[in-house]
């Protein structure tokens, strides 16, 4: 594979979600064990999110809100990996690789480290590439601001694309 920085393309994404009672907290695809979960129209999977966030950017398709919109009924307590592979294989109709991603969950509490692998391998697998060119890592504002009072998760992420020669 050669790589030309004219065929390379960058992109960043960001989402948050409020921490509410009644819903299952699902983050890179796990359902991680938690008194509250992330409010959403989709399961409000937040990392994979921002994931998509990223990637969209990097192909100049806009943002998840405009490709899968919250009132749209359809998308309503959609699967956040489904749609990533979704998004992933529209990537690949651009005429780009997916090359490496990079992430950052912002949550004070639950603590993600337990979950951080199968993250990885659940955002892998549903872009299509190696669990070696995913990273997930997590962070807490010492409880400063919404996620330190847990009253939400952000989760931020960058992609870097090629588009092969």
């Amino acid at each position: 594979m050669t790589f030309d920085a004219k065929h390379m393309r960058i992109g960043q994404g960001m989402d948050v979600h409020a921490l509410v009672s009644g819903r299952k907290l699902i983050i890179g695809g796990v359902d991680i064990p938690y008194e509250k979960g992330l409010l959403g129209h989709s399961d409000a999977d937040v990392l994979a999110h921002a994931v998509m966030d990223a990637l969209l950017g990097a192909i100049r398709e806009g943002d998840i809100g405009k490709l899968f919109p919250d009132n749209d009924s359809a998308y309503e307590g959609a699967d956040s990996m489904k749609l990533l592979s979704f998004v992933a294989q529209k990537v690949k109709e651009k005429g780009f690789e997916i090359v490496d991603v990079d992430s950052v969950i912002v949550a004070q509490s639950p603590k993600m480290a337990p979950y951080r692998d199968q993250m990885r391998q659940n955002l892998a697998d549903a872009m299509g590439i190696s669990i070696d060119n995913v990273g997930v890592k997590a962070t807490t504002t010492e409880h400063l601001g919404f996620e330190g009072r847990g009253e939400g998760i952000s989760a931020t992420a960058v992609c870097l694309l090629c588009r092969c020669c």
